[in-house]
């Protein structure tokens, strides 16, 4: 399984471009996942609804399914987020794993970067940071891919030594 992050600061673009790779790595016969790592609260249900109901209860796991997909609903009750590893076990088997957020996860990264953000760039300060995706012109010791090129970028991942 080859797990790689894209990082960079809210509003930079993760999204739009792993939006832009699933595709790519899909053409290419490969079953792409994701884990987007959100710093706040979230919620997958709506008030009233059954499965809403259930995790009020008090269940522990609701798993919802129809005939076009299924959700697994895990309520963590006070007890640890669970870590990178244990999520990635949960997404098996999938050829590739992109991973949005969990900037600290020891996994190569490549972040997106806009200078018109006005934030200072991850890599500086983040080992994981193996490649830098933007449309500006940036010195950086790392390779900087056109952030418009998807199938650049997947190269890049498929091709990199340090993919998990």
């Amino acid at each position: 399984m080859i797990v790689f992050g894209v990082a960079g600061w809210s509003g930079s673009g993760k999204t739009t471009l792993i939006e832009k790779l699933i595709p790519e790595f899909s053409a290419r016969a490969l079953r792409v996942s994701v884990i987007k790592h959100a710093h706040h609260g979230f919620d997958l249900d709506r008030p009233g609804k059954d499965s809403w109901r259930h995790r009020e209860a008090g269940a522990a796991r609701v798993l919802m399914l129809s005939g076009e997909r299924w959700v697994l609903m895990n309520e963590l009750r006070g007890e640890p987020e669970p870590g990178l590893d244990e999520q990635l076990r949960l997404l098996e088997p999938s050829d590739v794993v992109l991973v949005e957020g969990f900037k600290a996860a020891p996994v190569p990264k490549i972040e997106v970067w806009r200078a018109a953000s006005g934030k200072e760039p991850l890599w500086p300060d983040n080992p994981n940071v193996v490649a830098v995706a933007t449309a500006d012109a940036i010195d950086c010791p790392h390779p900087v891919l056109p952030l418009d090129d998807a199938a650049a970028i997947v190269n890049f991942i498929l091709e990199h030594p340090s993919r998990r």
